[in-house]
């Protein structure tokens, strides 16, 4: 028999929301990870491959129940959104908060060309050192302030809904290490979480102190996954 502090527990247990589930997935293959450039705030599109890749995404994602799509505006991004929002009906919502880092002088060339020309610049960013603004570019903390803010507001307008945003490596995972709790006002330099061309992190949020992480680089939906970001190793 349930006592009176029981029940009322009980209704509460009833009567709370669904969570937020939060997917944060990376582009397709862009022409310039197939030719192991840096592709910051450019405008190179999906190669053969990373089409392929959104569309595997697309009809995972539509089984899942997806509610809204947002995206980074940049145009590879927006490419591997297109076919879930196709399939959905949905709009996407592009917005230049979650695009990738903007990289300066580094922009376009290839890693070699990075670490030959802007040395500092270069190792700099492979070592996540978080306030570095690469020259002509940003920071890393620079990065996550514009797209935290974002999700923030968000993740306000959409409790207990499905939300897929589809974004870049970068943003994905300093927007992941701030949600894991990994990152602060004082944190100097950070692990790198790789995600995949198309790999899907997912979140299930209850509340601000109160997240789950589910998934982690999730690629088991696609027969080739590319861009683990080898060249960070380097």
């Amino acid at each position: 028999m349930l006592t009176n502090a029981g029940l009322v527990a009980r209704i509460r247990r009833l009567e709370m929301p669904p969570p937020t589930k939060l997917y944060l997935i990376r582009h397709g293959q862009s022409a310039g990870n197939a030719e192991g450039r840096f592709g910051g705030h450019g405008p190179t599109p999906l190669s053969d491959l990373g089409v392929e890749q959104a569309e595997r995404t697309a009809r995972l994602l539509v089984s899942e129940g997806i509610d809204v799509v947002y995206s980074s505006d940049l145009p590879r991004a927006i490419q591997t959104a297109t076919p879930l929002a196709t399939q959905l009906h949905l709009e996407i919502k592009a917005t230049p908060a979650f695009r990738e880092r903007h990289v300066g002088v580094l922009e376009g060339l290839t890693f070699d060309e990075s670490k030959e020309l802007y040395p500092d610049d270069y190792y700099a960013l492979v070592n996540r050192k978080v306030q570095h603004v690469i020259s002509g570019g940003e920071s890393y903390r620079q990065l996550l302030k514009r797209a935290s803010n974002t999700l923030r507001n968000i993740l306000l307008e959409h409790k207990g809904q499905r939300i897929a945003v589809f974004s870049h490596t970068g943003v994905i995972c300093f927007l992941s290490l701030d949600m894991m709790g990994a990152i602060n006002r004082w944190t100097k330099e950070t692990p790198w979480l790789v995600t995949s061309n198309c790999g899907i992190n997912r979140f299930e949020i209850r509340g601000p102190r109160n997240i789950r992480v589910l998934a982690l680089n999730d690629t088991r939906h696609l027969t080739k996954p590319t861009g683990d970001d080898a060249f960070a190793a380097r």
